[in-house]
């Protein structure tokens, strides 16, 4: 498969310049490019490996000098790495998956496969399913009961959806997720020990009697919107009442988890190894980096990034910027951290004027 400089042009809405005939064949890293590659070279720190490599036409930033860089053609853009989004799309060439339903694949005949759906071996899909027009299922899929996935989604190899579970257009999910596991939700027959301590902050110790967890049943499902992504081996847990719901646009990276009875608006950006503990809220246009907690029942204002580790543990407010455990506003806690890095100093500092005002003491 090529493409001319022309052509991805005017399918991503760039502008070419130069031999806008060339044709290339992949994307590589500017030092390795071969001559039929495209070189992404998106800032100019990259453009200086240009030489390195046989590329002879690059994706540059708008404005960039690609004749002094020896090439024959550039796609330019005041935004590259926007670009590389439509770029991307144009040169996946996808994973191989078969047209039609192997047969492998153990469907229930009452569900509902909409016309050009692809079901890779080993699939099983349960009573009622509805699955939309376009899907792709890799091998191994699972579909519980009464579930309905929207058109043009596209599941990987092992991935799980449970019983009535709702999923809008174009979904993707990577190998292994799992959406629709029951909620952890369990209860003693007394007040536990962890209530306790919870609700003294730690004061009052652990309780003396052992009690068994009852568990509490996960009877709501869960809702995605339309264009939502999974990474390999998130979670989302269906809620206990009603359902767990993740708005349009939500994109979840891989080992994430969403807990029961969690609501998440529209456009957010879950990073690796979120948690997010039960009935929490989220509102629009988050972005929880890599390893951020939330802890239960909270709420989380539109358009609120957390850095990478942080724990929140208390409501944040629409636009704040968070980092640390617990969560504080990011300029005050790299002002804290500021400090402590200074103690060890003033310690030595303390420690000096102590020994002098002992000198002058003894003096005296």
């Amino acid at each position: 498969m090529s493409h001319t400089i022309a052509d991805l042009a005017a399918a991503l809405g760039l502008r070419a310049e130069g031999d806008t005939t060339l044709r290339i064949t992949a994307v590589a890293e500017p030092a390795s490019a071969r001559a039929t590659d495209l070189a992404l070279a998106l800032k100019p720190e990259f453009a200086a490996q240009i030489g390195a490599g046989q590329a002879r036409a690059a994706l540059l930033w708008d404005g960039a000098d690609w004749q002094g860089m020896g090439l024959a053609a550039a796609l330019l853009s005041k935004r590259p790495r926007h670009a590389m989004a439509g770029l991307s799309a144009r040169l996946d060439l996808g994973q191989g998956h078969a047209p039609g339903i192997h047969p492998s694949a153990v469907i229930d005949p009452s569900a509902d496969l909409g016309e050009g759906v692809s079901v890779g071996p080993f699939c099983v899909i349960g009573a009622g399913v509805r699955i939309g027009a376009g899907s792709v299922l890799a091998p191994q899929v699972w579909i519980g009961w009464d579930a309905q996935i929207g058109p043009g989604a596209l599941i990987h190899t092992g991935v799980r959806i449970g019983a009535r579970v709702r999923i809008g257009a174009r979904f993707i999910a990577q190998p292994g997720a799992v959406v629709g596991a029951d909620g952890f939700s369990f209860v003693t027959p007394e007040v536990s020990g962890v209530e306790r301590a919870r609700a003294s902050l730690g004061e009052e110790g652990a309780e003396t009697a052992p009690q068994a967890w009852a568990r509490i049943h996960s009877l709501g499902a869960v809702s995605l919107g339309d264009d939502v992504e999974l990474g390999a081996n998130a979670c989302i847990d269906r809620g206990t009442v009603r359902d767990t719901v993740l708005g349009h646009g939500v994109k979840i990276d891989n080992l994430a988890q969403i807990g029961h009875n969690v609501v998440v608006g529209n456009n957010c950006l879950i990073c690796a190894q979120v948690g997010i503990a039960g009935s929490t809220r989220i509102g629009n246009n988050v972005v929880l980096g890599g390893q951020t907690g939330v802890s239960d029942n909270l709420f989380i204002g539109d358009n609120v990034i957390t850095g990478g580790a942080t724990k929140v543990l208390a409501n944040v407010p629409a636009g704040r910027v968070m980092l640390g455990y617990p969560a504080m506003q990011m300029a005050a806690h790299v002002d804290s951290y500021k400090g402590l890095r200074r103690l060890p100093r003033l310690f030595r500092e303390v420690a000096d004027l102590k020994k002098a005002v002992s000198k002058l003491a003894g003096n005296g």
